[in-house]
């Protein structure tokens, strides 16, 4: 397959690098900095065991997209609409494109933009970049896809390269449990930088998680999503199984950049602000985050 990755950041990089690795023909749309390195000497594809250089094309341009069968839209989700407006003139009739991103409303804004389907993407994968075109995986990488013309055969297709891919048809209600994970996790490592097993080891921080994970829970029920029973066990397992990850947020702030607070705590907010239920928790992190994106900016 030809298969595009727009916004290839430490999420796009790693199934750009798997998907490589398997063969396929991978073209990297990214900043200048990591587009120059690629070029230069290949995507650094590190993990645990080994690094490897693999060959891939890589751009800046949205017209990376051109002639490719398909696209993982993986921009930050502020950047949703004006990377889909960028992108729109170059994708072919046949192209399936996926929103690999975080938040549950990502593909169906896309959509808008495009005027076509977007099949919704819930990534768990934990990596980051760790210089210009240099990838380092931490841990996991699976795939839950919503169900498309397509989905089977990208599952296989992504199967065979070592992404276990599950289609399903809640894929809404995969998409919220990653939500509530990650408001759960992303402002409270990112405020303190610390990683997940030294930020929930601190006194206070699980009993802040599980005020957190009702906050959203009651929000996702109140608007028809099915949530498990047991997403305050799993978020709470979480940092076991990760303890050296740090956040999206906790990366985006310490490199000085704009986060995706709005589509996670923020989300839940506005959301449950519109449903009549109060949450005081997310709103205090989403506050918390914007005025330290504030002061970076100062």
């Amino acid at each position: 397959m030809k298969i595009a990755i727009m916004g290839a950041g430490a999420v796009g990089c790693y199934y750009g690098a798997m998907l490589a690795r398997a063969g396929h023909e991978v073209t990297l749309i990214t900043r200048p900095q990591h587009v120059h390195a690629v070029r230069e000497r290949g995507l650094v594809f590190e993990r645990r065991t080994s690094t490897e250089k693999l060959p891939v094309a890589a751009a800046t341009d949205a017209s990376g997209v051109a002639g490719t069968d398909v696209v993982l839209f993986c921009v930050k989700s502020g950047d949703t609409a004006s990377a889909g407006r960028e992108m729109a003139p170059h994708i072919a009739a046949g192209t399936t494109i996926l929103s690999l991103q975080n938040g549950v409303d990502n593909a169906e804004r896309l959509q808008e933009v495009l005027g076509r389907p977007v099949i919704p993407t819930a990534v768990y994968v934990a990596s980051e970049m760790a210089g210009p075109g240099h990838l380092r995986h931490h841990g996991r990488g699976e795939l839950v896809i919503g169900s498309g013309a397509s989905s089977a055969e990208i599952a296989e297709v992504f199967g065979q390269a070592g992404i276990p891919t599950e289609i399903s048809g809640n894929v809404v209600g995969a998409l919220w449990s990653k939500l509530i994970v990650n408001c759960a996790y992303n402002a409270l490592s990112a405020i303190p930088q610390l990683p997940y097993g030294r930020m929930i080891a601190v006194d206070g921080v699980r009993a802040c998680m599980k005020e957190i994970v009702a906050e959203c829970v009651a929000v996702a029920r109140q608007r028809g999503v099915e949530v498990d029973d047991d997403i305050l066990d799993k978020v709470l397992a979480l940092a076991a199984a990760m303890p050296d990850q740090s956040s999206s947020t906790a990366q985006d702030l310490a490199r000085g950049k704009t986060t995706e607070i709005d589509h996670l705590n923020g989300y839940v907010v506005r959301t449950g602000a519109k449903l009549g239920i109060a949450t005081p928790a997310n709103r205090l992190l989403t506050t918390i985050v914007k005025l330290m994106e504030e002061s970076a900016r100062a």
